[in-house]
């Protein structure tokens, strides 16, 4: 097995989440808490959030579709005609900067919310996937619950709408922001990467 970046993202999620599932100590000091970083200069939280999960189901989900997409990814940037022996530190640049970018928004929101807490790495996950979508807007995309294969752009443009909405509504436990966030991040980032790298 090649030994990718998008696998050693994995392997570093799995290796900080699991162990955080019984730990209260390692979740709470590591989990996005927006007035921590704004009291305390707290960071770091920004980048650690997204290597936590609220549980097994929650760590499978993002981690099959980072490895599923990441690797598709990972290989695109790094063809010589894209961004060559460049591609791999970009994708890594990308997913690093993604966790960042996708919670600024929450936290201008709630840096003053001392209930508000976030994880989960789905705000770098969506950047991945809609830099793929970015690239080959007609990849298809499938779930096992749905027998037939969806055009990424088709995918892209219902997941944006799904993500805004229950953002708008609120309520519920996931950062939908985030999700948003993140899916803008990876089409900037991959557009402003082709544009430099055309010039």
């Amino acid at each position: 097995m090649e030994i990718t970046i998008s696998l050693m993202l994995v392997l570093a999620n799995c290796a900080v989440s699991i162990p955080a599932f019984s730990n209260t100590k390692l979740m709470n000091d590591l989990i996005f808490y927006p007035p921590a970083i704004a009291n305390n200069n707290q960071y770091y939280r920004f980048i650690t959030h997204g290597f936590l999960h609220a549980d097994i189901a929650h760590l499978a989900f993002n981690m099959i579709a980072l490895y599923s997409f990441g690797g598709a990814v990972e290989q695109i940037f790094s063809l010589d005609c894209l961004f060559g022996s460049m591609g791999k530190v970009y994708y890594l640049l990308m997913y690093m900067v993604a966790l960042v970018v996708a919670t600024l928004p929450t936290y201008q929101k709630n840096k003053n919310n001392y209930q508000y807490r976030s994880l989960g790495a789905s705000g770098a996950v969506s950047a991945v996937v809609f830099a793929g979508i970015t690239l080959l807007p007609q990849l298809p995309i499938n779930f096992m619950f749905i027998p037939i294969d969806i055009p990424g752009y088709v995918f892209g443009i219902v997941y944006l709408g799904v993500s805004a909405y229950l953002d708008r509504k609120g309520g519920g436990n996931v950062n939908h922001s985030a999700h948003l966030w993140g899916a803008a991040f990876g089409v900037v980032f991959t557009i402003c990467l082709l544009y430099t790298s055309d010039a």
